[in-house]
């Protein structure tokens, strides 16, 4: 039997994204994203608003990057959704973690999330269903940790997903399947 539930953000799991910028000082601005997937092959959208300090940094700087958060670094991933920019000064320097330039835009990339990919600004939609940032994916980047010969192994990733009916965040480790193959049995 069924039961009706409360209607929430329902789609589990959800990423957890870290959306990074720099401020208009040069410093480092990272959000945390649970609204957000790949629009196409090379191109991210995040339902974002423009109240957001990384949202008016990505418009300035025509650039972000965004990361998959992984359960090593969740207590920062967290922080970086419930402090923001545009109250806390330099609420990244609080995090203890650490950033480079990316080599293909203008924006940093954090070190400790074991991927990430490197965006320039191609528009924001508004409206009552619009979705916010929509970004080109000019590069991705993976730290050599997660690698298994060329490819990613997302078992060593460790990535974090939101679950929006507990607030809770999984981890996200084992391999059930292969996609495109596996449902062929059926056919």
């Amino acid at each position: 039997m069924r039961k009706n539930i409360k209607t929430t953000e329902a789609i589990f799991p959800m990423p957890v994204l870290m959306v990074a910028t720099y401020n208009e000082d040069g410093s480092v601005d990272v959000m945390n994203a649970a609204w957000g997937t790949m629009q196409a092959r090379d191109h991210v959208i995040l339902n974002l608003t423009e109240s957001h300090k990384t949202v008016k940094n990505i418009k300035a700087r025509k650039a972000f990057t965004v990361s998959i958060a992984d359960a090593a670094h969740m207590v920062e991933a967290d922080y970086f959704g419930v402090v923001s920019g545009n109250d806390t000064e330099d609420k990244f320097k609080k995090s203890g973690l650490t950033a480079v330039k990316s080599e293909r835009v203008d924006a940093p990339i954090i070190v400790e999330f074991p991927l990430c990919m490197e965006c320039e600004f191609v528009e924001y939609q508004d409206g009552d269903y619009g979705c916010g940032v929509v970004g080109r994916v000019i590069g991705t980047t993976a730290d050599e940790s997660v690698m298994d010969g060329d490819k990613v192994d997302i078992t060593k990733v460790a990535a974090i997903s939101f679950d929006p009916y507990t607030h809770g965040y999984y981890k996200v480790t084992e391999r059930v399947g292969n996609a495109f193959k596996d449902g062929l049995a059926l056919k």
